[in-house]
């Protein structure tokens, strides 16, 4: 069970899930389906974090349950009226034309992942470069623990900057609704692959596939070696960028978090506030 797990897991997670998701769409079904179908894959994520764990003390809560999971409840709750605003946002930019329609969904479903991980990665690379991009960008950094459910974890004001950053091009394409939704679905799914605790073992795709292994050198607690691994689906930019690592030890326990600043705001409101104290924002 260990073995299938720790070389199975990850892609049937991600194929899986998102593989139910195109079906659902493709088959005309309610899309709020992939409310239900998150819940379900955000079990999942807990269950294999407990059978197999990389860190077994990062599945123990340190009073950060209840924080992650309202930062969750409001993201997603404004990914779904997001997504729900493309065909109104569609009325103003009416480029329909750029769009390849006659692909099938899952064509359409890889063009849009590939152009939104362009976007939302090089947002997130300068998130670490612009101080006042990275006043709202280390709520996600503030992490002293890394499992699944805290992927979706983020300041309600940077995921929009991301989210702009990554879709405008695929609005001003003329992207269909159904296409936004299983994006916004798609990241979901990628971020609890990204940030899981499962002992996940990857091989040369880690050179790619921007999940656990890799990713978790940039939550790295340092002003400098955590600057690495910025893509959100792949490490294709970062290969570019110059910021690919991957051959050195992994984070442990009491690597990871906000360098020199143990202080930083642990309960959910204050998190929302922290951007605006310059205590809290030093980088």
């Amino acid at each position: 069970m260990n073995t299938v797990i720790r070389y199975f897991y990850a892609p049937i997670f991600f194929i899986g899930f998102i593989g139910i998701a195109i079906w659902l769409v493709a088959n005309q079904i309610n899309k709020l389906w992939l409310i239900p179908m998150l819940v379900v894959a955000i079990a999942v994520s807990f269950v294999c974090e407990r059978l197999l764990p990389y860190e077994r003390s990062w599945n123990l809560p340190k009073g950060d349950s209840k924080r992650d999971t309202v930062h969750a409840l409001v993201n997603e709750f404004f990914n779904v009226i997001a997504v729900s605003a493309i065909p109104i946002i569609a009325v103003l930019f009416p480029f329909h034309g750029a769009w390849p329609h006659q692909w099938s969904l899952v064509w359409q479903l890889g063009l849009a992942i590939l152009i939104a991980d362009f976007g939302i990665t090089l947002m997130h690379y300068f998130s670490h470069k612009v101080e006042f991009l990275w006043r709202f960008h280390a709520v996600h950094h503030s992490v002293e623990r890394m499992y699944g459910f805290n992927g979706l974890m983020k300041h309600p004001a940077h995921q929009a900057i991301e989210l702009i950053a990554g879709t405008t091009p695929l609005i001003l394409m003329g992207m269909p609704l159904e296409i936004g939704a299983l994006l916004a679905y798609s990241v979901a799914i990628q971020l609890l692959l990204q940030h899981s605790n499962v002992d996940i073992r990857l091989g040369n795709l880690s050179y790619f596939w921007a999940i656990a292994p890799g990713h978790r050198h940039h939550h790295l607690a340092s002003t400098s070696s955590g600057d690495v691994n910025f893509g959100l689906f792949t490490m294709l930019w970062d290969h570019l960028l110059g910021t690919f690592v991957l051959d050195r030890p992994q984070p442990r326990r009491g690597d990871i978090g906000l360098a020199g600043n143990i202080n930083y705001p642990r309960t959910y409101i204050a998190q929302l506030r922290a951007p605006f104290n310059n205590r809290h924002t030093a980088k």
